[in-house]
């Protein structure tokens, strides 16, 4: 049978990045002593009061069909928070709300780019990018990260791979997987760059909640210079610890939105309205959980690169924010991929670098997400793991 070029242009870039974590999760069924640190499930259930809302909205019939663009209400309240939080004033025109950041970002990409176009995003990304850029028939531009830079990516890099036919940079800030921050100068710099060659920034900001002390976050959309072109995807499922109810928005132009919503709309026609109400309540609220999951995140971070320079040849990147560190393993003599697999076998899980770009073929990804007494255990099988293999080496 005959299938589509979107197809092919898919292939291999889904659930095959997360192989090590399947069988992972196979061996862990099968009763295997496996310690997981590949996946960013937040470390607390959803708050009984999110919940609670959620059923009491479905108790009360908001189970009908929905506003295409979203609950009126969910609207205002991100309309309210956006502006508070950016410093410029926004409506509920300015919002269009998804089933999640993952949705929202395809349906971004949709309507900013397409055959002929290129969408430049750092490399390393989050392991869907590259998905959602070839899913609107454009070409995705790597750009590096450096780890020298922080892993911040830099305007002079951006600049170095303009072309005629680039139409928007996909920014992630918290980043995943690196955990770095963009600061309002490297934003400065890249918005005079969007500027002076008509692009679109699309920036994906869902970690905003989870920074660590001493780090700040600034948004493009704080920039009014910015405001026709600036376009930020979120959701709650990282805020409040709720990725399984699938609630995300992009806020944007509104005349962005005018012409996204029938592209929304032919994909889900409205969210359910019990999730809005529940979502509604978390954004008027704010986040019980946020604060303490960004504090645990850190001191793990912390203790993960205090054992590992004490102890073994591996690096750690100190990530300034987000539910992930990244572990340089070149001084094992392995790349990513190979060390991923070969530290299964001694009971830990972790994610190849390389599932998330080129620039990572010698880091691995973990999770900051597990509980303390599970991340001293997968520490103690790290450090023993790296004990072995320097006695084979040598």
């Amino acid at each position: 049978m005959k299938l589509t070029a979107v197809t092919k242009r898919l292939a291999g870039l889904g659930g095959g990045k997360w192989e090590v974590h399947l069988k992972a999760r196979q061996l862990a069924e099968s009763g295997a002593d496996v310690v997981e640190m590949t996946i960013g499930e937040p470390d607390v259930q959803t708050p009984e009061e999110l919940v609670a809302t959620a059923i009491q909205a479905m108790q009360a019939g908001r189970t009908g069909y929905s506003d295409g663009r979203g609950e009126a209400g969910l609207r205002a309240a991100l309309a309210e928070t956006y502006s508070a939080s950016r410093g410029r004033a926004f409506s509920a025109d300015n919002i269009l709300c998804f089933p999640g950041t993952q949705t929202a970002l395809y349906a971004v990409l949709q309507g900013v780019a397409e055959a002929g176009d290129e969408v430049l995003v750092g490399d390393p990304m989050y392991a869907t990018y590259e998905g959602v850029v070839r899913a609107s028939g454009a070409d995705m531009v790597p750009v590096p990260l450096r780890p020298e830079a922080g892993f911040r990516i830099q305007a002079s890099d951006i600049a170095a791979r303009l072309t005629p036919r680039s139409r928007a940079i996909l920014l992630t800030t918290p980043h995943n997987p690196t955990g770095a921050i963009l600061t309002a100068r490297d934003l400065q710099e890249i918005g005079q760059l969007a500027l002076q060659h008509d692009l679109w920034i699309i920036s994906d900001e869902v970690y905003e909640h989870l920074i660590f002390e001493g780090s700040d976050f600034v948004s493009p959309l704080s920039d009014p210079a910015l405001a026709d072109r600036v376009i930020a995807v979120s959701s709650i499922s990282k805020s409040h610890a709720a990725p399984g109810f699938r609630s995300g928005w992009c806020v944007g132009p509104a005349d962005f939105c005018t012409a996204l919503l029938p592209v929304s709309e032919t994909m889900l026609f409205g969210n359910q309205p019990f999730i809005a109400d529940m979502t509604e309540k978390a954004i008027r609220d704010g986040s019980p959980v946020a604060a303490g999951m960004a504090a645990r995140f850190a001191a793990r971070a912390d203790l993960l690169a205090q054992r590992l320079h004490a102890e073994t040849a591996l690096r750690v990147h100190r990530p300034e924010a987000g539910m992930f560190a990244l572990i340089d393993v070149s001084a094992t003599g392995m790349d990513g991929e190979a060390y991923a697999w070969d530290l299964l076998d001694h009971g830990v899980a972790v994610m190849p670098g390389s599932a998330f770009g080129d620039g990572l073929r010698d880091w691995v990804r973990v999770a900051l997400t597990i509980d303390d007494g599970d991340f001293t255990t997968a520490l103690d099988r790290i450090t023993a793991h790296a004990a072995r293999n320097k006695r084979s080496i040598a």
